[in-house]
């Protein structure tokens, strides 16, 4: 089993290190700097307000989806057809809800304009992944991996012709961003379905009362989890753009965007961890196996890029946005630095989260994550006002790490986990030579050989400590175990 999740995960970080990083930088930041930061918060914070409500179309479907047909494999051709037809009655309930909600807290006609394609991309892309949660689940990693970057690879095409040709007379708008992605989605789902089909053979659509009404008692634990982390993760820009006054609230929901997006694009390989951590461990719970091993290994594969992610992002915030961007360097940059702390709560969130999901641990998880919605609208509340954008980073990176905290807490009472002594300091150590690498890092005149050098030193730090074992994982790419 480590062996089956170590190969996968490095085809699928091999994938997403290809497309992503480029979607990222090459075509999210350059839509940002052709437009200006407020027209990209005006985007950046609609968006956030699909995703918040996005819980609406799964109600908890896809994680549940994915943990029972990896334990029942049988299942698929059966729920298939009653599940995509409540994935498009939740899409209608999800349109009503986001355009009423939208309609109470004022959105205008150029708003409702953008939010009516968001909503329609929202539901392919929680349509295409129930539909991938079924290819995983069968443990059919490479396609789903494939398929994980499908999306992305056919926008940085549309944009690229947006962008870098002259066949638009130079000029670029956001809705053409927007419009871009829906394309995308659509072939993306179009190819998805047909995949999953092959697998389950032909199927109809239908809604059963009786399998809806028994599905959603099973999954609305997780449509409550995914709704109370969705508004800690993504609450922040949507407060920042409706508490500001106009047009300061999206300037300043645009400034947090630059960084935000980097933090993003940190997280989606932590996301794909996650991906093919489900299945795995849904499975090893059942087979009643020992977990231990398979976190052990993903806690060594997450936390040291995290450490490393963070304290470069601290140390060289200033260098990275004035690299990327044309404004609100200096603002941004301090945004980076807290944002990127937080993304070692985030990583840990992918391991733990993802065990205490498998495990069927919802009620814990959902405390947590109330706790965590709580802690971080408050927070907002609190700092917007008087820190802007810069205190919504402090209120993102204190929820990120406290839940975390609270997930690892939760995870060893369950599962009776006990990191060992020599792993801990193993972990201090590695902390401790990643800061100092950073720090001498910054005495050198040149600041690129500096950034890089403190990531080659922290690289060899992990080698050094042993948080890398570089014979564990020869043995476990060669050998099968």
């Amino acid at each position: 089993m480590k062996r089956k999740f170590l190969t996968n995960l490095l085809l699928l970080v091999a994938l997403n290190l290809l497309i992503k990083p480029f979607w990222v930088l090459g075509i999210d930041r350059t839509v940002q700097n052709v437009v200006g930061a407020e027209s990209y918060g005006l985007y950046f914070a609609l968006f956030n307000f699909s995703m918040i409500l996005n819980i609406l179309l799964d109600v908890g479907i896809t994680s549940f989806n994915n943990r029972n047909i990896a334990q029942h494999r049988f299942l698929l051709h059966k729920h298939l057809s009653n599940i995509v037809g409540l994935k498009l009655l939740f899409a209608v309930v999800y349109a009503v809800f986001s355009l009423g909600i939208a309609a109470i807290i004022g959105y205008g006609k150029v708003q409702f304009h953008l939010l009516f394609f968001l909503i329609i991309n929202q539901f392919l892309v929680s349509f295409t992944l129930y539909l991938r949660s079924n290819i995983s689940a069968l443990h059919l990693f490479r396609t789903d991996s494939m398929l994980s970057v499908l999306d992305r690879l056919l926008m940085i095409i549309i944009c690229s012709i947006l962008l870098f040709t002259n066949i638009t007379g130079g000029i670029f708008r956001i809705e053409w961003f927007v419009y871009a992605q829906s394309a995308a989605y659509v072939l993306t789902t179009i190819i998805t379905l047909l995949i999953v089909v092959s697998k389950s053979g032909r199927f109809t659509v239908r809604i059963n009362r009786s399998f809806a009404l028994v599905f959603l008692r099973k999954s609305y634990p997780y449509a409550l989890l995914i709704l109370l982390m969705a508004f800690y993760n993504r609450i922040d820009s949507v407060m920042l753009e409706r508490m500001l006054p106009d047009p300061l609230g999206k300037q300043e929901a645009g400034i947090y965007a630059q960084a935000f997006r980097l933090l993003d694009a940190v997280a989606m390989f932590g996301a794909l961890v996650a991906g093919l951590l489900l299945p795995m461990f849904s499975s090893m719970i059942k087979k009643k196996e020992p977990v231990a091993p398979i976190v052990s290994l993903a806690v060594s594969l997450l936390f040291v890029p995290s450490v490393i992610i963070a304290v470069s992002s601290l140390l060289y915030d200033r260098d990275i946005m004035e690299l990327l961007y044309h404004s609100h360097i200096e603002d941004s940059a301090d945004i980076l630095g807290l944002l990127m702390t937080g993304f070692i709560g985030i990583a840990t969130t992918y391991i733990f989260g993802t065990l205490l999901t498998a495990n069927g641990s919802i009620r814990e998880l959902n405390y947590m994550a109330a706790g965590g919605m709580v802690l971080n609208v408050t927070l907002n509340l609190v700092l917007i006002p008087q820190f802007f954008a810069l205190g919504s980073a402090v209120a993102s990176m204190i929820t990120q790490l406290c839940t975390a905290i609270a997930q690892v807490v939760i995870a060893m009472h369950i599962f009776k986990l006990r990191p060992g002594r020599i792993f801990v300091l193993r972990m201090l150590l590695f902390i401790a030579l990643v800061v100092t690498a950073g720090v001498l890092s910054k005495s050198l005149d040149s600041r690129a050989f500096g950034y890089f050098g403190m990531i080659g030193a922290g690289v060899l730090a992990a080698f050094f400590t042993g948080m890398i074992n570089l014979k564990d994982l020869y043995h476990i790419i060669a050998y099968k175990k």
